[in-house]
């Protein structure tokens, strides 16, 4: 072998292994993935990243009903302290009876409420996107070709463009030729 060129081989694989890898469908994985969330992980092997899925998710959700239990105690705290009847006021939840005064506190607060319920179904569909994307993206890597005929070859070189010396890095696709 040629002492001045180093050839760095990103990954050895077998014939075997290449035709196993070749055999795989990424549409199977994009689909578990889409029709349970963490399925497509566990089709590409990535079980590590099933608690991830379902941490983003289940947060996600146990927002969305805190917000919606939210909501509705504000809303119905609205509703009776602008009905005008005071015998209402002790169905007033403890956090607006201090404003049932102030109807327009409460409506306020319930419009924000309102909003970030809308917000968190709308990360609740982002983060289930997320975890199609990401075993798409990782069923596709499964694969990817890394096999002997690419190279990393790193040696001493002459810039013309720099009119420079330095160290060139190359990536050789392709069939190895030596010299």
């Amino acid at each position: 072998p040629d002492s001045s060129n180093t050839f760095l081989n990103v990954n050895n694989t077998s014939k075997k292994d290449t035709a196993a890898i070749k055999k795989y469908n990424p549409k199977i994985a994009i689909v578990r993935s889409a029709i349970l969330p963490g399925w497509g992980q566990a089709t590409n092997k990535k079980y590590w990243k099933i608690p991830v899925v379902y941490a983003a998710l289940g947060t996600t959700t146990y927002i969305f009903f805190r917000n919606v239990k939210q909501y509705n105690e504000a809303k119905n705290a609205y509703l009776n302290s602008i009905d005008g009847n005071p015998a209402n006021d002790s169905e007033i939840p403890q956090p607006y009876f201090s404003v049932k005064d102030q109807p327009d506190r409460i409506k306020t607060f319930r419009n924000q409420v309102r909003q970030n319920v809308d917000y968190t179904v709308l990360f609740f569909i982002l983060f289930w996107g997320l975890n199609v994307v990401d075993a798409t993206v990782d069923a596709h890597l499964k694969t990817f070709d890394v096999s002997d005929d690419l190279s990393l070859q790193i040696k001493p070189g002459y810039s013309q463009f720099a009119n420079t010396n330095g160290i060139s890095i190359v990536l050789n696709i392709g069939k190895h030729r030596s010299k």
